[in-house]
C-alpha cells in the first residue's frame, strides 16, 4: 500500500503539478485514511463505499470541522480516482459519499483606510524597511497569493511596463502594477536589493537579509509585525490583502471576470465569493443609514 501512496504523491507533485501545501494537505489526508483502513484489517484496494462513510462519520466524532470532512472526502476522492487510472481497483468507493454541506465564510477584509494604514508601516530608513515596503506594496497591487509572491523571479517583473508576470499551476497571467507600487519596488529592484544578494547568479525577487530567497514563514512573521505596528485590531494574513484586493476592485466597479484572471481562479464560482461580500456590505450600509430599517 505504501507503494501506491507514494506513486499517489509523485503524480501530484509531476503530473497535477500541484502546489507544495496541496500535496502536503492531499497525503495528509490519505495517511490519516490509510491508517485508520489498516487499524480495520481492510486493504485500500479491497476498500467499499460502506468503509469510506464510515472513516469519515469517525472524524466528526472527532469533532473535525466540516471543512476539514470535506477536504478530506475529496482527497479520498482523487487517490482512488488515480488507482482507477492505473488499474489498480475498479471504482471509487469515495464517489457515493457526500460530506455535510459546508457553509462558506465571507472572507474578512480591510477598509481602504486600514490598507493605506498598514501599507505605511514599513519606514523607508534602512534596507528591510524599502524591502518591505515593495513586497506588501505588490502583494495589495496584484493579489497575488504568497506562495507565488515569494516564487517571483527578477525577470518576472516588468517595471517599464507596470506589470507583473506570475506563474501558478501551468499556467501564466499578467497583471497591471498601480503608479506606487512601481515606483516601491523600482527602489527595491534598482538600490536595495543589490546589498542584500550575495551571488549575482540569484534569481529571487524577494530575498531575506542572508540574501536567500524569503521563506513562507518569515513572510508572516513580517505580515504579523506591521499588523500589531499598525495597531489593526483585524486579524491580518497575506490572504487578507488577496481578498482586499478582490473586494476593492469589484467595490469599484471591475467586472468578475477580470478578477477572476487576475487572481488566477480557474472557477468563476470562487471569485463570487466577493460579490456576496459586496451585497452584505450595502446590506449593512442600508441598516445604518436607512430611517426605517
Amino acid at each position: 500500500m505504501s507503494v501506491l501512496v507514494s506513486a499517489y504523491e509523485a503524480y501530484l507533485k509531476t503530473e497535477k503539478r500541484a502546489s507544495a501545501n496541496t500535496v502536503s494537505s492531499y497525503m495528509r489526508d490519505i495517511h490519516q485514511y490509510a491508517a485508520a483502513m489498516e487499524e480495520k484489517g481492510v486493504d485500500l484496494t479491497d476498500a467499499v463505499t460502506e468503509d469510506v462513510a464510515e472513516y469519515t462519520a469517525s472524524l466528526t466524532r472527532q469533532g473535525k470541522s466540516p471543512a476539514t470532512v470535506t477536504r478530506s472526502v475529496a482527497s479520498i476522492k482523487s487517490f482512488y480516482q488515480y488507482l482507477m487510472g492505473q488499474g489498480a481497483v475498479d471504482q471509487n468507493p469515495a464517489k457515493g459519499v457526500t460530506p455535510a454541506k459546508v457553509e462558506r465564510k465571507l472572507p474578512q477584509v480591510l477598509t481602504g483606510k486600514e490598507v493605506e494604514l498598514f501599507l505605511e508601516q514599513p519606514e523607508c530608513t534602512d534596507l528591510k524597511g524599502y524591502r518591505d515596503r515593495a513586497m506588501l506594496e505588490l502583494l495589495y497591487a496584484t493579489g497575488i497569493r504568497v506562495s507565488e509572491l515569494i516564487d517571483l523571479d527578477v525577470d518576472d517583473l516588468n517595471l517599464p511596463g507596470s506589470v507583473l508576470k506570475c506563474y501558478s499551476k501551468g499556467r501564466e497571467r499578467m497583471i497591471p502594477l498601480y503608479p506606487a507600487a512601481v515606483r516601491a519596488l523600482s527602489e527595491y529592484v534598482h538600490n536595495i536589493r543589490p546589498q542584500l544578494v550575495d551571488s549575482v547568479e540569484e534569481t529571487a525577487l524577494f530575498v531575506n537579509m542572508s540574501g536567500e530567497r524569503m521563506s513562507r514563514q518569515g513572510f508572516w512573521k513580517l505580515i504579523k509585525y506591521y499588523q500589531e505596528k499598525a495597531g489593526i485590531q483585524k486579524d491580518i494574513t497575506p490572504h487578507t490583502l488577496r481578498h482586499s484586493f478582490a473586494a476593492h476592485l469589484l467595490e469599484n466597479g471591475a467586472d468578475l471576470r477580470s478578477i477572476q484572471e487576475m487572481l488566477g481562479h480557474a472557477d468563476i464560482s470562487s471569485t463570487q465569493i466577493y460579490s456576496k461580500l459586496l451585497n452584505q456590505k450595502i446590506k449593512d450600509v442600508y441598516k445604518k443609514a436607512h430611517p426605517r430599517a
